[in-house]
C-alpha cells in the first residue's frame, strides 16, 4: 500500500507559503528569508528565487512592478537555517529600476556563501503596441485529476525514499494534461501542459501574487529536457539540478485562479537541458514567460550482484 500523507487544510497550507515568501526587514537592505517548518535537505529552489524577489520588492517604490528577473543557483540550500538576502541598488532611474540580489547561508563552519544572485528589473507602466502568442487548447482543469491524487496512486511505484517527498501536501494545485514520467509513461516530445493556481484564496497585493508565481514557476520545468530520454529522479538514473532562472512578467494575473504553465525544451546536451515556460491565464492572455538551463547528468546504471 502507498504511504498516505497526513490531511492538511489548503487554508493552512497557502498560510505557509505566505509566512515563507514574506520576508523580514532587518535594516541595510538585508532581509531574512524562513526556513521552511519541517523542512528535510536541500531548499527548493523556488523559495529562494520568491524570497529574493519579495526582498528586491520592498527597496522599489509601488508603481514600478518588476518585468524581469534572472537568477543563478550557486549552491544547493540546506534546509536547517533561514536565509540571508542582501539587496543593492544598481539604477533609481525615470522609467526603470534595477536590483541586485544576493541569498547566502551559513556552511558548516559559520561563514556565510553566496546560494544564489539575482538581478531583477522594474518598470513604470506605460501603453506600447501588444502581441501575444494564443494559448493552446488543452483539457480543461476540471476534467483533469490533481498531481496530488495522482502520486498518493502512483507512489508504490518511485524509490521508497523519494516517497515523503512526493506524498507531501503542497500549496500549488496541479494538473497534469499529459502523463507524469512517474506514472510509468515513456519517451516523448519535450513538451507539457499543467494547469496551476494556490490550492486557497491569496490576498490582493499584486506582489504576493508574482513572488506565488516565481515560486511556482520552478515545477514541472526542469524534468522537460528529460521526456524524450528515459531518465528521470523517478528511476534514480539521473542527477538534476536547476542552474539558471529567468522570469519576464507581462500583465496582472491571480496565481489563486488556474494558470496554464505550457513547457518545452528545444535543446539538451552535455548533460544540460534547456527548457522555456509561458504562462497563460484561463481566458487566453499570456502573462509571463519563463527560462531555464537545468543540469540532468545520466547515471551509470549500478552492477547486479
Amino acid at each position: 500500500m502507498s504511504e498516505t500523507p497526513k490531511s492538511s487544510d489548503p487554508a493552512d497550507l497557502v498560510s505557509g507559503l505566505l509566512r515563507l515568501l514574506d520576508v523580514a526587514d532587518q535594516g541595510g537592505d538585508h532581509f531574512a528569508g524562513a526556513r521552511k517548518p519541517g523542512g528535510v535537505g536541500r531548499v527548493f529552489g523556488g523559495q529562494v528565487i520568491g524570497q529574493a524577489l519579495a526582498s528586491a520588492e520592498r527597496t522599489v517604490p509601488e508603481d514600478r512592478p518588476v518585468h524581469s528577473l534572472h537568477a543563478y543557483f550557486l549552491r544547493g540550500g540546506s534546509e536547517d537555517f533561514g536565509i540571508d538576502f542582501e539587496v543593492m541598488r544598481d539604477l533609481d532611474g525615470g522609467s526603470f529600476a534595477n536590483r541586485r540580489v544576493v541569498a547566502s547561508q551559513p556552511d558548516t563552519g559559520g561563514n556565510m556563501r553566496p546560494i544564489l544572485t539575482m538581478v531583477a528589473s522594474f518598470h513604470k507602466r506605460e501603453p506600447g503596441v501588444e502581441h501575444a502568442d494564443a494559448m493552446p487548447q488543452v483539457a480543461p482543469p476540471e476534467d483533469l485529476r490533481s498531481e496530488q491524487d495522482l502520486r498518493a496512486e502512483y507512489a508504490d511505484k518511485v524509490p521508497e525514499r523519494m516517497r515523503r517527498m512526493m506524498l507531501e501536501p503542497r500549496p500549488i494545485e496541479l494538473r497534469p494534461v499529459e502523463t507524469r514520467h512517474w506514472m510509468g509513461a515513456g519517451p516523448r516530445e519535450p513538451l507539457s501542459h499543467t494547469w496551476m493556481r494556490a490550492v486557497a484564496p491569496l490576498p490582493d497585493d499584486p506582489k504576493i501574487h508574482r513572488a506565488v508565481l516565481a515560486y511556482a514557476s520552478d515545477m514541472t520545468l526542469l524534468g522537460t529536457a528529460t521526456l524524450p530520454h528515459d531518465i528521470s529522479w523517478a528511476k534514480g538514473n539521473m542527477m538534476g539540478a536547476s542552474l539558471d532562472h529567468a522570469i519576464w512578467f507581462h500583465d496582472d494575473f491571480r496565481a489563486d485562479e488556474w494558470l496554464l504553465y505550457v513547457c518545452d525544451s528545444p535543446w539538451a546536451g552535455r548533460a544540460r537541458g534547456f527548457n522555456r515556460g509561458r504562462i497563460f491565464t484561463r481566458d487566453g492572455r499570456l502573462v509571463a514567460n519563463v527560462a531555464q538551463e537545468g543540469l540532468i547528468r545520466p547515471l551509470a546504471k549500478k552492477q547486479e550482484g
